[in-house]
């Protein structure tokens, strides 16, 4: 009997221990959650804050990966899901749930990376080996060989940057634009100027381009804003400094990645102007140019016409000292860019003994015959002859440099150019 009361007491306690159904509803959250997050775990887990806002905390990526692994060997074994253990220790049959969305797992893993490379190599090596060629560029390039111009494009086929497609059909348009934009001769419009006053000017930004180590497309932009600025607005003599240093501003913002400051200009200008006044210019130089700047300079072109020569350093440098040498004389304004461009290549290749000096290749990419280039390469070379003893002495200084080769030092060629 006695054991039976004792039975019966241990039950009771057993079952009142249990929780009912309304004590599991009202029972905290943190079984729900626990059991939750083992469910949800490799998606999302849901988290409370102390203020009873559900929160969010996504799972990194390496531990994705060791999740993703853990579920791919548990698949491979079929093992069952682990079933959460309530509060009190018992355990329980439980149905898992079911997510509503399917998980979706991405592997990361270095050999999805390497495939994925692998794809990309292969597909770009076969986009270029499939390329089409048009019917126009095919008709070009043999007309090109019959008359034995060289194509200075064809190993470009493959480096869009070069835009070998289309760069001829860009250089027709560049040609086309330089007749819009080429400044007038406006020296005799000019009441407080002259030209000597201009190549003051154009040696001493020469100088600044060179301290400052600007791109060169900086420079031949420089020297095009200030003369088609020139062309259409008279300057006094007091300003004319004024109007190179807003011009090489202008030219900085638009070809230099770290231009520099206004301060930078003021200093080199040995505080001559404040900088309301650079500032003051350089709006007005914009306005009286409409504000377009996207022009073709001398620059653009000789790049393309010392490809067509096929040059080394030493050409480079020979044609760049001839092409700096015109932008200090005003009277090679009076040229279009292309053939100021074209008559330093044609003096570069004499000064150097190129034989010959001018081909079929040049002539097709140029545009211009020998006998066209030779009354502009006669004053290059005649500027080269007066260089060492001129007062302006900062272009043929900046070329008599071992870095630039010493081209400067070369004799001129006055008799090759002349035969």
């Amino acid at each position: 009997m006695a054991t039976r009361n004792h039975a019966e007491a241990q039950h009771n306690q057993r079952k009142a221990a249990m929780p009912t159904v309304k004590q599991k509803e009202a029972a905290p959250i943190g079984d729900a959650k626990n059991r939750k997050a083992l469910e949800d775990i490799g998606n999302m887990v849901n988290l409370r804050i102390a203020d009873g806002k559900p929160g969010h905390r996504p799972i990194t990526s390496f531990g994705a990966q060791l999740l993703a692994n853990a579920q791919a060997a548990a698949a491979a074994k079929k093992l069952p899901k682990q079933v959460a253990l309530p509060s009190d220790g018992t355990t329980k049959n439980k149905s898992p749930v079911k997510n509503s969305k399917p998980e979706v797992i991405i592997d990361i893993s270095p050999s999805t990376k390497q495939k994925k490379n692998q794809e990309k190599k292969s597909y770009h090596a076969s986009s270029s080996k499939n390329k089409v060629h048009s019917l126009s560029s095919v008709l070009t390039a043999r007309s090109k060989i019959a008359c034995g111009i060289q194509d200075i494009d064809v190993d470009d086929d493959n480096n869009e940057l070069f835009m070998s497609e289309y760069v001829e059909d860009l250089y027709k348009f560049y040609k086309l634009q330089e007749n819009f934009f080429r400044p007038r001769d406006y020296m005799s419009s000019q009441v407080d100027i002259n030209a000597k006053m201009r190549a003051i000017l154009a040696d001493w930004l020469i100088e600044v381009h060179y301290k400052f180590e600007l791109r060169p497309e900086t420079l031949y932009l420089t020297m095009s804003i200030i003369d088609r600025y020139l062309s259409v607005e008279s300057v006094l003599r007091r300003e004319l400094q004024l109007v190179g240093v807003s011009a090489m501003l202008i030219a900085c913002k638009y070809e230099e990645i770290w231009a520099p400051e206004v301060n930078d200009f003021i200093c080199i200008s040995d505080r001559a102007y404040a900088r309301e006044q650079i500032l003051r210019m350089e709006k007005a130089i914009l306005n009286k140019l409409d504000w377009c700047l996207t022009f073709p300079t001398m620059y653009m072109f000789i790049v393309r016409f010392l490809k067509a020569a096929a040059s080394n350093k030493e050409m480079e440098n020979m044609a760049f000292f001839y092409a700096e040498l015109a932008l200090t004389h005003y009277s090679m304004v009076m040229y279009r860019p292309s053939m100021v461009a074209a008559s330093a290549i044609y003096a570069a290749q004499c000064n150097l003994k190129k034989s010959p000096p001018w081909n079929k290749t040049l002539q097709y990419y140029t545009g211009f015959s020998a006998n066209q280039l030779l009354e502009c390469a006669k004053h290059m070379v005649s500027f080269h002859s007066t260089a060492p003893n001129s007062k302006l002495t900062v272009v043929y200084k900046k070329y008599s440099k071992d870095e630039l080769g010493g081209v400067a030092l070369r004799s001129p060629a006055t008799k090759f150019v002349e035969d």
